[in-house]
C-alpha cells in the first residue's frame, strides 16, 4: 500500500477543523495557509486564511480515503481526477510549502495547463528550477500545480530568469517584459 498525497473537499470554511481532526487522528495533512492584510474599519492585521478554499491535501494510501471521507460531515468529498481519486505530487506540495514560507499574500487563478518555452531561474528562492513560459505578467513569477489546475504568483524580477531558448525569447521580445512561469510540468 502506497502513501499519496490526495484531496479532500470540504465544506466551505471548514479547512481549518479538517486539518486539526486529521492530525488528532494522526492522518498526515496539509493545509496550506497563506499570511494576508485584512483591513477592518479601525485596523489592518495580518491573519492566516486557507489558500486553496475548500481544499485540505492528506497522505494516505486509496484504501483509506473511504474510512478518512467519513471522520466528519464536513468533509464533502475526495477529489477525483478522470474517475479515479486525484494524486498530487510529492514535488508540488513542497513547492506550496516552500512558496507559503517564502511569500505573504500569495493569490492563485484557475489555469488549464500550458506547455510552452523553458526557463530556468537562476536567482531567488527558486533558483535552479526549470519551468515554462505561460503568460506574460507586470513582475510576476508563476508556480504551476499541473495535478490541481492552479498557479500561484509573487513578484520576482526578470533578471532572476534565464530563457533556455534564445529564438523564442527574440520572438516575444523578452527582453523589456517580464515573465510568468509554471514550474515542474
Amino acid at each position: 500500500m502506497k502513501n499519496n498525497w490526495y484531496v479532500l473537499y470540504t465544506k466551505s470554511r471548514c479547512e481549518k477543523k479538517i486539518a486539526d481532526l486529521l492530525s488528532k487522528r494522526n492522518v498526515e495533512n496539509y493545509c496550506p495557509l497563506n499570511r494576508v492584510y485584512r483591513q477592518w474599519s479601525d485596523r489592518k492585521k495580518m491573519v492566516t486564511e486557507p489558500l486553496f478554499n475548500s481544499y485540505v491535501f492528506i497522505h494516505a494510501c486509496e484504501e483509506e480515503l473511504n474510512a478518512i471521507k467519513k471522520l466528519s460531515n464536513n468533509i464533502v468529498n475526495v477529489v477525483y481526477w478522470l474517475g479515479k481519486p486525484a494524486i498530487i505530487k510529492n514535488e508540488e506540495i513542497e513547492q506550496i510549502r516552500y512558496f507559503l514560507n517564502e511569500y505573504s499574500n500569495v493569490t492563485i487563478e484557475k489555469q488549464p495547463v500550458r506547455m510552452n518555452e523553458m526557463v530556468r531561474i537562476i536567482k531567488g528562492p527558486f533558483r535552479n528550477l526549470e519551468g515554462t513560459v505561460a503568460a506574460i505578467k507586470n513582475n510576476m513569477v508563476v508556480l504551476s500545480l499541473p495535478s490541481l489546475g492552479y498557479k500561484m504568483m509573487a513578484e520576482v524580477n526578470l533578471s532572476n530568469i534565464e530563457i533556455l531558448n534564445k529564438d523564442f525569447s527574440r520572438q516575444n521580445n523578452f527582453e523589456t517584459t517580464t515573465t510568468t512561469i509554471p514550474l515542474l510540468n
